[in-house]
């Protein structure tokens, strides 16, 4: 197995990369590419003695960075023979010479580049940017997070197929259970969009349970919940936000006082497995699901341990053939499409 890692994404990049790389080829016995300026990569990954590992290292003297914008970004994105590190990945997966690429840099960027040099998988209209959120007992899958701010209901019946491909892939739940994130669990709520899709997924052939509110879905109560890409961001935002928010002021509180810190030296463990649950470095990165390839995309503030756990992501992604049965899943629902639109 041959996993792609953009040498130039984290925000403290090659250095995370570099560790990452060899840290990886050593745990899983794969071949990791890094992508990104050769001499540079070559000097590092001499310097932690990365050489005896299976890290192979590919040319790519220019990036795509969080300055570049509108137009700029499309041309480095989509621009045949381009350099960028996002550019020779991804022909490198496209290409045949390797089975996922994994950046943790641009997230637009990563989007365009994918898009415009792997395409979408025949039938789809959008792809959809997916997450695996801690919930109560496990993880759920969460979709769209970004790509798609404006969305139409096919569009997220198409985003439901994926999502529950990948429960079942990734995380080994058979029958997922499918939610549509609205404001109130009754059928009839919701917006216009909520309420045009929901006639859809009640239709298929998915495990469609119906609307869901937040406490079904860190309730653990459903494994795929589906929103348009606006509603998912705001969501994984705020949950990062409040996340946050209660792990330092219960840090803060238990700091206070001589009596608080020996009840959280006492608590040490569970306070250990609470900030593992709420850690992104444990995922490592999230699915772009619906381009014809496996692109992974982590947060820019990733180190060598959440870039590890990206690889690991990936792999789990091409030994399940994660592609191949999300193509076969739309083949066969999209036909049912027509005939669940019929008045």
């Amino acid at each position: 197995m041959r996993i792609v890692l953009d040498a130039l994404g984290s925000d403290n990049c090659p250095d995370p990369e570099v560790r990452a790389a060899v840290d990886a080829a050593t745990e899983f016995n794969d071949e990791i590419i890094l992508v990104g300026p050769e001499r540079d990569l070559q000097r590092k990954l001499g310097s932690i003695n990365g050489s005896a590992v299976k890290v192979q290292i590919v040319d790519a003297p220019d990036a795509i960075t969080m300055e570049d914008k509108g137009i700029q970004l499309a041309l480095k994105a989509k621009k045949r023979g381009a350099r960028n590190s996002m550019a020779v990945g991804i022909d490198l997966v496209k290409n045949g010479q390797a089975d996922a690429f994994v950046t943790a840099g641009n997230t637009g960027g990563a989007l365009a580049s994918a898009y415009y040099r792997l395409g979408l998988i025949q039938g789809l209209e959008r792809p959809a940017l997916t997450a695996l959120f801690p919930v109560k007992d496990g993880h759920a899958v969460v979709l769209d997070i970004g790509a798609n701010p404006d969305c139409k209901p096919e569009h997220l019946y198409q985003f439901a197929i994926m999502g529950s491909i990948y429960a079942q892939k990734v995380l080994s739940i058979q029958n997922p259970r499918l939610g549509l994130l609205s404001n109130g669990e009754e059928t009839g709520k919701g917006n216009q969009l909520i309420r045009e899709t929901s006639p859809l997924l009640e239709a298929s052939s998915l495990n469609f349970i119906g609307n869901v509110e937040g406490k079904e879905l860190f309730g653990g109560e459903v494994d795929v919940v589906v929103m348009d890409g606006f509603t998912g961001n705001i969501l994984l935002k705020s949950s990062e936000a409040v996340a946050k928010l209660l792990v330092d002021t219960l840090r803060e509180e238990l700091m206070s006082t001589m009596r608080t810190k020996v009840g959280a030296a006492l608590a040490k463990p569970s306070f250990t497995k609470i900030r593992k649950m709420l850690d992104p470095g444990e995922v490592g990165a999230a699915p772009l699901l619906g381009v014809d390839g496996l692109v992974f995309i982590g947060h820019g503030r990733s180190d060598a341990y959440a870039l590890v756990s990206a690889i690991r992501v990936a792999r789990q992604a091409v030994q399940a053939d994660l592609l191949g049965a999300i193509r076969d899943a739309i083949e066969r629902q999209l036909q049912l499409l027509p005939e669940i639109q019929e008045p």
